[in-house]
């Protein structure tokens, strides 16, 4: 986007904005014009600090988070209180629109990142890329278990809903940030590398396992059911779906032809009805979102022409709402404990790093090489955020652990993308990478893993 257009949205939507908080402070105070005020302002932070952060070289996420905390409890919060709560209530029919938008925001986020699974890069390099995924999930799973069971006192959370509670953050610690990692990849030219096929291969099968075991804990956490039969449904929900991969790629010519009628109208039932099956079986909507993008995804030229359409309205106006949202739920000067960040921030780049770069040695690359791959690995970026926040909303974390969970992704987002090119000796990232264009745009083909 050009400097001129982007001066031009954000004046656009500083004088919406400024027009809307005019209305609420004379008087006229109704329900929509607070929610019409609340998402406005949202907008218009998410657009300013993302293009602060893209200007420093840095994913427009990070931007979108620092406006919600400025928003919020944590800056806006201490400085006006009664203000920011009379602005962003906790309750009431405003707040209730406002959660309905960001669960909106946020099944669509996820949605595209399954759109952007390639499963043709486990293909293609198979032994080394199943090899340094198994290693990066099972080391980071450990430690992230371990330092639970190990350290019990620490985190808040009663004993009976311990054993839950160290699933989580194995869980938590094991996956990778696939959107994130693809576009680090693309712009130092590494995307349609060896290196680049490995790790976005194996971030893949990351994901995957990693919302799975995710989506088995909610399942556990909301029904009566016993375990084994929740590892049942678990285990049959991705049987049914790798058979329809299965069947996919058995019958490509067919599963490509063309959609008719409104494209985004389909993509949105297709999307809302797995999630909404999800749900009824006991996991988070988010879960059937992600499966739903994850087949789609193998549509080859048709999944080019879905992302064309719901790519910009998602990634410019639904995902940044809900990442704003994200500063809005805590007050994160106040549930900022320095030592359980560091514990947690430590665990999950020792287990992902280390783990991902003794996997890639395993399947013979060399030392310099797998330390990339560990690094690459090592972006948790926004779906732990987003992982993070449903499991605080479920009430499986305190508000502590959140913090830690998105500083951590944060930070290791950031160190990724610097450690990325020192390690392989390229160009570093450049402004470029976080623009809201698609990849298959970007790079005149979608298949990055065609060698």
């Amino acid at each position: 986007m050009r400097e001129g257009s982007v001066r031009d949205h954000n004046f656009l939507l500083f004088a919406l904005s400024l027009s809307l908080a005019l209305l609420w402070i004379s008087g006229f105070r109704s329900g929509l014009v607070l929610i019409l005020l609340e998402l406005s302002l949202m907008l218009a932070f998410a657009l300013i600090f993302g293009d602060l952060m893209k200007r420093l070289h840095q994913p427009a996420v990070l931007g979108e988070i620092l406006g919600g905390i400025i928003l919020g409890p944590t800056v806006f919060g201490a400085i006006a209180p009664a203000m920011q709560s009379e602005l962003f209530p906790v309750s009431g029919e405003s707040a209730q629109i406002l959660r309905t938008v960001t669960y909106l925001g946020l099944i669509a986020f996820v949605f595209i990142a399954g759109l952007e699974v390639d499963l043709t890069c486990i293909k293609r390099r198979r032994k080394s890329t199943i090899i340094t995924s198994i290693s990066g999930i099972i080391l980071p799973f450990a430690l992230g278990f371990g330092m639970v069971v190990l350290m019990p006192g620490i985190w808040g959370i009663p004993l009976g809903d311990l054993r839950t509670f160290a699933l989580f953050m194995g869980a938590a610690l094991s996956i990778s940030a696939l959107p994130v990692i693809a576009r680090i990849l693309m712009d130092l030219d590494l995307l349609k590398t060896e290196l680049g096929g490995i790790i976005v291969g194996a971030a893949t099968i990351n994901d995957i396992v990693g919302w799975s075991i995710f989506a088995l804990i909610l399942s556990i956490i909301k029904t009566n059911i016993s375990l084994g039969l929740n590892v049942g449904l678990t285990a049959g929900v991705l049987v049914v779906t790798i058979g329809i991969l299965y069947l996919t790629d058995k019958n490509r010519a067919w599963f490509e032809s063309p959609f008719g009628g409104g494209i985004i109208d389909i993509i949105a039932l297709i999307m809302l009805a797995a999630s909404i099956a999800s749900e009824f079986w006991g996991a988070h909507g988010i879960f059937g979102a992600f499966l739903a993008g994850v087949i789609l995804s193998q549509r080859g030229s048709g999944r080019d022409l879905i992302l064309k359409k719901a790519y910009l309205p998602v990634m410019t106006i639904l995902a940044p709402i809900y990442f704003v949202s994200i500063g809005l739920k805590t007050n994160f000067a106040a549930n900022f404990d320095l030592a359980i960040i560091l514990l947690v921030f430590s665990v999950a780049c020792i287990g992902k790093i280390l783990g991902a770069g003794l996997g890639a040695m395993a399947g013979g690359v060399k030392e310099r090489t797998a330390l990339a791959i560990g690094f690459g690995l090592n972006a948790r970026g926004a779906m732990e955020i987003v992982l993070a926040t449903v499991a605080l909303g479920y009430g499986l974390i305190e508000e502590r652990i959140f913090v830690a969970l998105v500083i951590m992704a944060l930070a290791t987002t950031v160190i990724s993308g610097l450690a990325l090119p020192w390690l392989m000796k390229t160009r570093p990232i450049s402004q470029k990478a976080w623009e809201p264009i698609p990849l298959h745009e970007q790079m005149g083909s979608y298949n990055y893993c065609e060698n």
